[in-house]
């Protein structure tokens, strides 16, 4: 009932703890598609139980795995969602609003985004408002290449909408010095494949300047214990990512001399 021609997109792996909370805010699509890389929770159980169409695919990337599940849309419309994203009611009225309008111009919708981290809406350091594009038709709208920090790409005109989406970012810490190796890798290995280079001072001055960046000159410390946080693992990341680097570039020689 009152579901409206639109195809969400997601990526999942292990989302058991979002995935339900995300689904039940655009239940008002009337396909979503959840490519999923092989979780071992609940995830597939939860997508079914929402009647999504469900694929599953050897990851790729998040820019390649993202453009999959994008490819397998039908519907005019396209809005793409991370599982620990939400759409708000009133968000949900605009996008409805948007899809059922056949006057609407529009290539694509871009989105403020606001950003919730250990339960606080997360206003400095670069987190609000976090503009990014969401929404597009089936025929103007892809994803970057990028193995990490994808984008959608619109050919043609997009609007700004002042409604939200809602990210609930990871807040467990343990998890998040996870994704910070995971995503220091992938980070350091586009960098790489682009022919940059780096050393281990380089990346201390990288992260020493993001944690003044993120905390003073972006005022970060009003965000709090949070805010404190955030700036941290965020310079912690840059480090890391920089580190690897300069590893990759090492081992590179290393090869060469031999």
């Amino acid at each position: 009932m009152g579901k409206i021609s639109l195809s969400v997109a997601i990526i999942t792996k292990n989302e058991e703890e979002n995935l339900r909370s995300c689904l039940q805010s655009i239940a008002f699509a009337r396909q979503i598609i959840v490519v999923d890389s092989g979780s071992t929770d609940a995830t597939l159980q939860i997508a079914a139980e929402f009647g999504c169409e469900i694929y599953t695919e050897t990851w790729r990337g998040f820019g390649p795995q993202k453009q999959l599940a994008i490819e397998k849309c039908r519907l005019p419309w396209i809005l793409v969602l991370d599982a620990d994203e939400r759409i708000p009611p009133g968000t949900a009225d605009i996008i409805k609003k948007i899809v059922t309008d056949s006057n609407v111009k529009e290539a694509g919708f871009s989105f403020p985004r606001k950003n919730y981290f250990q339960g606080r809406w997360i206003k400095h350091a670069g987190w609000w408002p976090d503009r990014i594009i969401r929404l597009f038709r089936k025929e103007a709208g892809r994803i970057t290449t990028a193995m990490v920090h994808e984008s959608v790409e619109v050919h043609g005109m997009v609007g700004a909408l002042d409604v939200p989406i809602e990210h609930f970012t990871e807040s467990s810490l343990s998890k998040i010095i996870q994704k910070i190796d995971k995503y220091s890798t992938l980070g350091a290995e586009a960098a790489y494949k682009d022919g940059k280079h780096s050393s281990v001072f380089s990346a201390f001055m990288r992260a020493f300047f993001t944690f003044n960046q993120d905390y003073f000159l972006r005022v970060g410390v009003l965000d709090g214990r949070q805010g404190l946080t955030l700036a941290v693992t965020d310079a912690v990341n840059k480090f890391f990512k920089y580190a690897k680097l300069s590893k990759f570039g090492q081992t590179s020689r290393d090869g060469k001399n031999k």
